[in-house]
């Protein structure tokens, strides 16, 4: 050991050392909010200024940090934002938690992650611990991030950088898990720096877990989401498979539900969205491709996920199809999940634009959403009254947000397809099921 890992260590452990979160997305304001109620200083940076705004007026934009806990964060004085990374001056123990979207459907862009890392090399000071949450590819943080730190840093080496990964497994709007109680993973470079990750993460987390190194950090988070994306996906083509056979797919999962060993429950619906699931596994497919290995599940299990918003439309034109006039569909609930004011990546966006091709008039009633301005969809939200219920063809129920009425949508509409399971146990001619 040396002076200046010890040091760091001692300022980590009593709470001394100041804490740089780069982006304050869903992952880094409520992680920064978290080290601050813990007694850390924290200074926030984010290049968005709309955001950076929006926390300066106490105005929370992430649903897990409520405005109040913002607010309480900014008067403590010990949280601070800013666009500016020269900030970072101060710190010693830097936190990257900046969007890793995709080039193409299965080409990973990490073009936010090495501009943060440059931007951070330019101020950082040593000893540093920095911990990337970033969602990426296995192998990012020592075949990319390090030389980057080691090209535009030139003090920066293994005795006074303590490089972790860390991945974040924060779900939107989850009332039993938070921050505070998901379990945590980290793997360093070397095992100093996840000494000093694990030291970090246990004063705000309950239980923090050792990974062997960076690379097996990387892979568990792409593991957990391919894990979820295969599942999904397999029940989607069940579910068709099952329309064709005239089952009822939902009862067939509530009766393969009761055996009690070697069966987890995955349900229809209408696609996958979110920051994760369409993703994620798409980085592991790309670095599987780049050392010779085809993963044929990952990649069939996201043309299926991929498919269901044209399955769902397909479906909902054969129930139409008799009539004469032109069509109007009304689409409940519009966002990706149910009860989050979250609209990345939603199937039901697919939906709409695949409906709109189709010539089909289109409005979506969403408790959430007031107003739909993205990809080619311009809509305002429509309102729940009998007479508007009433001019629609079919109501699609897409996403199933707890704060809607769906009997009195079920009393006044002639034609619901119900992607969700809201009217289970109802028997009415009137309802469809996926």
């Amino acid at each position: 050991m040396n002076d200046s890992f010890d040091n760091l260590k001692e300022r980590i452990a009593n709470k001394t050392v100041k804490i740089a979160v780069v982006g304050l997305g869903y992952v880094g304001l409520p992680l920064a909010i978290r080290f601050v109620e813990e007694g850390f200083s924290v200074y926030g940076i984010d290049l968005d200024k709309d955001r950076i705004e929006s926390i300066k007026r106490e105005h929370s934009y992430i649903t897990d940090v409520s405005d109040e806990n913002l607010g309480a964060s900014l008067k403590s004085g010990r949280f601070k934002v800013s666009r500016d990374f020269r900030i970072i001056r101060d710190t010693q123990v830097i936190i990257i938690c900046v969007p890793t979207p995709l080039k193409r459907k299965y080409s990973p862009d990490i073009s936010y992650i090495k501009e943060a890392v440059v931007s951070i090399a330019k101020n950082i000071r040593r000893p540093s611990l920095v911990v990337l949450e970033s969602t990426t590819y296995p192998g990012t943080t020592e075949e990319v991030i390090l030389p980057l730190f080691n090209k535009n840093c030139k003090f920066i080496n293994s005795e006074n950088l303590y490089l972790c990964f860390s991945p974040e497994r924060i779900d939107p709007g989850n009332k039993i898990y938070s921050l505070k109680n998901i379990p945590k993973i980290i793997g360093g470079i070397n095992p100093q720096a996840t000494e000093l990750g694990l030291l970090l993460y246990r004063s705000i987390i309950k239980k923090v877990l050792p990974a062997s190194c960076a690379r097996t950090a990387e892979f568990v988070k792409l593991l957990e989401n391919t894990f979820r994306l295969v599942n999904i996906g397999l029940v989607y083509e069940l579910t068709m498979m099952s329309y064709k056979m005239n089952i009822d797919i939902w009862e067939a999962i509530k009766l393969a539900s009761t055996k009690p060993f070697g069966f987890m429950p995955f349900f229809p619906g209408p696609g996958v969205g979110g920051h994760c699931i369409p993703k994620d596994p798409l980085y592991l497919y790309w670095k599987a491709k780049k050392i010779g290995f085809d993963s044929k599940f990952i990649r069939l299990a996201s043309k299926i996920t991929s498919y269901m918003p044209y399955y769902i439309v397909e479906r909902v034109v054969n129930l139409l199809k008799n009539k004469k006039k032109k069509w109007e569909v009304l689409i409940i609930g519009v966002t990706y999940k149910k009860d989050v004011k979250d609209l990345r990546k939603s199937p039901v966006l697919d939906i709409i634009e695949i409906l709109q091709k189709n010539d089909i008039k289109v409005a979506y009633y969403d408790p959430l959403i007031p107003y739909l301005k993205i990809n080619n969809i311009n809509l305002k939200a429509s309102e729940l009254k009998k007479e508007i219920l009433n001019k629609f063809d079919c109501v699609i129920i897409a996403t199933d947000h707890s704060n809607i009425d769906y009997k009195f949508i079920l009393d006044n509409s002639s034609l619901i397809f119900d992607t969700r399971n809201v009217y289970r146990g109802i028997d009415d001619r009137r309802i469809v099921r996926l």
